[in-house]
């Protein structure tokens, strides 16, 4: 139940930051950040010369036109949430400090998980309350630090999982099962959260044709609907938190203060942390929107094409990701390997953008290529969280994924805002994207990072001689206490 509810947290999450900011947001913001101007070759046309349906294009050019204006400057809905994002990491920065360590050290590590979902979810349900921009920051902020804090807490409970299905340490000759566990059970939680991103889509598709077929151009509270209906999702995945009364010996160390630097410690998770969190995120954000407003702006693809597209980018890891994964115990690839495996596939689909992105796409490479990515996008999120974890010492497992929570955020924000920025020029989104996936896998390589590294330098792994079970990273000076963990 433990684990099916873990599961279940995800599908109603993964959304949150693969749909509902870069996708829901910018749209519902765009219903009332004013009209759009007409361009240059008409309503009818692309900047290509394709054939394009007028509701569609007037639909783009009012996401990239800067049509909001704030003390005098103007903003195009894209960049106006990628503002509001990036103002809600700020924020994020020291709440995490604070809820990492009341994860790793306090008496009730399931009020913090609870208040963050709730707090995000319940954010989600006014947005359609007041018809102005200049609130849309105040949800999105909410929203984004809400959604760090709960992913910390989310990735330190599968650190806490696979201490309870292997112990706190194993034999070297047997972190092999450590590895099948880790990499099945966070598989297995991708592919489900899929789902969820997959749910999203359909129905923002669903509402959007709705008020079309209704005669009604405004789109704002199908949107908000939409919203609301993410919201009730995600605080469903409060249920994980009540599906399990899990208590583990842990050390509260002397010096707290220095709980915030415990990464520094660790080289093997700097390396995991910037490649699997900054990088893969920045890559797969980049590409799925830039492709998307490519495809809908310059090549004019019809609405429905373009759910196609999403539902296969979403569900495709309900195939792949199984068949991964029996691959990786077959030539006994270590999590490494497998992100690895997820850059070489996003540096693929980058390139292939890159150099075709001034040609007609055919339906069936597109599609694909979306399988291509999407996979790609599933074994980075995946197999980045399992690598984390093996390089988490035990009992400071919120520590460090704390900084691949904030990391991740920001790669998403980064990649996000360069999409947005020159949403007309595929070429440059896809470009950065490609050597951000070069760059990951380089760390991974040239970094020599490793689970079964990082696993040892965290004191989860002991020589077969070895008897007792070490926690290395915990401080001597210290009071030992029991303590409840979601």
């Amino acid at each position: 139940m433990e684990m099916a509810g873990w599961c279940f947290y995800e599908l109603c999450s993964l959304s949150v930051l693969t749909v509902l900011i870069p996708v829901v947001f910018p749209l519902i913001i765009s219903q009332i950040s004013g009209a759009a101007t007409e361009p240059p070759q008409g309503w009818f046309k692309s900047v290509m010369g394709f054939d394009c349906v007028p509701g569609e294009m007037q639909l783009y050019q009012i996401l990239t036109e800067h049509t909001i204006k704030v003390s005098g400057t103007r903003f195009s809905p894209l960049i106006w949430t990628s503002i509001s994002w990036a103002l809600g990491l700020i924020l994020a920065g020291p709440i995490l400090v604070f809820a990492s360590f009341h994860l790793d050290y306090g008496f009730n590590q399931h009020l913090i998980a609870v208040g963050a979902v709730a707090a995000g979810a319940l954010s989600c349900l006014p947005t359609g309350v007041f018809r102005t921009v200049k609130i849309f920051p105040l949800y999105i902020v909410l929203i984004v630090i809400a959604h760090s804090v709960a992913f910390t807490s989310h990735t330190r409970h599968l650190g806490l999982m696979l201490r309870g299905l292997v112990g706190p340490t194993v034999l070297k000759a047997k972190f092999a099962q450590r590895r099948t566990g880790s990499g099945l059970i966070s598989s297995c939680s991708t592919a489900v959260g899929g789902l969820g991103a997959a749910a999203i889509s359909a129905f923002t598709y669903h509402m959007l044709r709705r008020q079309e077929k209704e005669g009604d151009e405004n789109h704002f509270l199908s949107l908000w609907i939409v919203t609301i209906f993410g919201g009730l999702k995600w605080l469903l995945g409060i249920v994980h938190v009540f599906l399990t009364n899990r208590s583990v010996s842990v050390t509260i160390p002397s010096d707290s203060e220095l709980h915030l630097l415990t990464i520094f410690k660790y080289p093997h998770a700097i390396g995991t942390v910037i490649s699997a969190g900054f990088l893969s995120s920045f890559t797969t954000i980049a590409v799925f929107i830039a492709v998307s407003l490519f495809l809908i702006g310059q090549i004019c693809f019809k609405p429905a094409l373009i759910l196609y597209l999403w539902l296969i980018y979403f569900l495709i890891p309900l195939i792949s990701l199984p068949l991964l994964h029996q691959f990786q115990i077959r030539i006994k690839a270590d999590a490494s390997k497998m992100q690895i495996l997820g850059f070489i596939l996003s540096a693929v689909t980058s390139a292939i953008c890159f150099y075709f992105h001034n040609d007609a796409w055919r339906r069936p490479v597109v599609f694909v290529f979306a399988s291509l990515q999407g996979t790609a996008a599933a074994l980075l999120h995946s197999y980045g969280r399992v690598l984390v974890l093996d390089c988490s010492p035990a009992g400071k497992e919120a520590a460090i994924s704390m900084w691949f929570s904030w990391m991740r955020a920001i790669g998403g924000c980064v990649g996000f805002t360069v999409a947005a920025v020159v949403p007309t020029r595929l070429q440059v989104s896809s470009g950065v994207a490609f050597c951000c996936a070069v760059v990951g896998g380089v760390v991974l390589i040239y970094g020599n990072v490793t689970d079964y590294g990082g696993a040892v330098a965290a004191g989860h792994v002991k020589n077969d001689s070895e008897k007792g079970s070490p926690v290395v990273g915990l401080e001597s000076r210290s009071v030992s206490k029991e303590l409840e963990s979601p």
